[in-house]
């Protein structure tokens, strides 16, 4: 449908501040920022405007890595306790096995010995 405007995803909303954040180094003033980024972005000026003033307040924002769908089998049991870990954390499943397998591999490779 023409014309429908959305929410702009977090990768999105990220590039959005950050053209905030380099019009108003650039020394454009916020009413102006907000401006040309509801006409660059085809989004509101009330919109906008919250992306140049989150500029001004916070800078920069930190724009996500792509991620992609990765199928493991694991036991029932484990799965079941990360399920619990991340209601109990008030984090999603991925970003707690992404949290957990980055810490894991942060630790380098050891061997073990075999036995």
């Amino acid at each position: 449908m023409a014309g429908v405007r959305g929410r702009a995803g977090v990768g999105e909303y990220a590039r959005r501040v950050n053209a905030a954040v380099e019009l108003l180094e650039a020394g454009v003033p916020v009413a102006e920022a907000a401006r040309i980024l509801a006409e660059r972005f085809g989004c509101s000026a009330r919109q906008a405007r919250r992306y140049a003033d989150r500029a001004a307040s916070v800078g920069r924002a930190a724009i996500p890595e792509a991620t992609t769908v990765f199928t493991v089998k694991l036991p029932a049991a484990l799965v079941a306790r990360v399920r619990e870990r991340a209601r109990e954390s008030g984090s999603t499943i991925s970003a707690l096995v992404a949290q957990a397998l980055t810490e894991f591999l942060a630790r380098g490779h050891r061997k073990r010995p075999r036995r």
